[in-house]
């Protein structure tokens, strides 16, 4: 039988999470040490390094590799990486923190000690820079544009030991799965060829359509869900993945489909968010990633495909997982059903166009959404979400 991709790198999967014993000692030295508490994006990354998501990272990047990532998507040892992964604080924070020095990454949230990292650098980066070259663009309405600009001035580097998962293995239950859990499941299985399918949103027709492409064409399907957070408006991950598994349980054989979700916020970078997104589900087992129209991008900062194009723009040896690229696909009247821009050969007055916004749009309004569109199953699921967060404004204007 055919085995896995390897983990990033080469060699196996380096999670930095402590088990047991070791565990519970760092967990009180931690309580002695001086504490930062992290943003919501650095939270979901610890969270991933714990779990081995970002093999072979041993934690946040110094300035070297800041810099090689930002401008040539390598880390200084010459390692194929397309998205810094960092932690900032602000100057006076840092000032407080000596080189060498332990520090406790508190989270966001309750307070929890999430990792203890040792300070081996202090840098301050060129914030717009960064920007430029990651999302293509400086301007703060972009929302990872924003996340970077709001970052404390200064990065601070070194290896971690993580000491937590972040409450999503208690919020997600198995739906929170490791990428040894992933890999263990595969094998079991007996798949080699896995197409990852990330998504941020309820799975409406045309996700349902280039996830079946991918079962057509692989083993099977992992249909992998973002947990962390993301932009205002979006549908939150407890309604989506309860949506994605509806859709699962009464449209996919359940030999061929997985669905599991992973603790990342999302950073709109696009095509370059494509990349990572190859790379952490090498680290998940996956052999191919569904690259659609439009990956990770938001508003009209990135082309269509830009996604496609830049798996071609990097060297052939950068990444074991390989895009399945898809072309734009909707619905048409005359073809009777999903189709794509290589395969139907009908105008746009005979196609539906299905995309995450306008369902949004639809649903936030009360709108009929064509049955064309979205799943009935899907569509119970997210109306009784809308109609949820109707009700408090509605008593707030009474």
């Amino acid at each position: 039988m055919k085995s896995l991709v390897s983990p990033h790198g080469g060699g196996s999967l380096r999670p930095l999470l402590l088990q047991g014993a070791q565990a519970a000692a760092e967990r009180a030295r931690a309580a002695t040490l001086p504490g930062l508490r992290v943003s919501s994006r650095e939270r979901g990354d610890i969270v991933m390094l714990g779990i081995g998501g970002f093999t072979p990272l041993p934690g946040f990047m110094g300035q070297a590799d800041w810099r090689g990532v930002c401008d040539d998507m390598r880390l200084a040892s010459g390692l194929f990486w397309p998205i810094p992964i960092t932690l900032s604080a602000s100057a006076a924070q840092a000032d407080g923190i000596a080189l060498g020095q332990e520090i406790a990454l508190i989270d966001p949230d309750d307070g929890h000690v999430l990792a203890t990292m040792r300070v081996d650098e202090k840098y301050g980066i060129d914030k717009a820079h960064e920007c430029a070259r990651v999302f293509k663009t400086t301007d703060d309405a972009h929302p990872g544009v924003k996340m970077v600009m709001q970052q404390g001035e200064v990065n601070l580097a070194g290896p971690l030991k993580v000491l937590s998962q972040g409450g999503f293995p208690e919020k997600y239950g198995d739906l929170f799965m490791t990428p040894s859990q992933t890999r263990r499941l595969f094998a079991s299985l007996g798949w080699s060829r896995i197409a990852a399918f990330q998504t941020r949103n309820p799975m409406h027709r045309s996700h349902e359509y280039l996830a079946k492409i991918a079962v057509e064409v692989c083993d099977g399907v992992l249909v992998h869900s973002l947990l962390g957070a993301v932009k205002p408006g979006d549908i939150p991950a407890e309604v989506r993945t309860k949506a994605i598994a509806a859709l699962a349980r009464h449209y996919f054989r359940p030999s061929t489909i997985v669905q599991a979700g992973y603790p990342l916020d999302m950073r709109y970078a696009g095509p370059r968010e494509a990349l990572l997104h190859a790379l952490f589900r090498q680290n998940y087992g996956c052999s191919h990633l569904v690259v659609g129209r439009d990956h990770a991008g938001v508003g009209s900062y990135y082309g269509p495909f830009e996604a496609h194009q830049i798996f071609d723009q990097i060297p052939a040896d950068a990444l074991q997982t390989r895009p399945l690229k898809i072309d734009v696909s909707f619905w048409c009247y005359r073809c009777g059903g999903m189709a794509s821009g290589r395969t139907c050969p009908h105008d746009d007055a005979d196609r539906l166009q299905v995309s995450g916004t306008q369902l949004r749009k639809w649903l936030s309004e009360g709108q009929p959404v064509p049955a064309e569109f979205s799943r009935p199953e899907v569509l119970q699921i997210l109306r009784e979400y809308y109609a949820g967060l109707e009700k408090p404004q509605q008593s707030a204007s009474r």
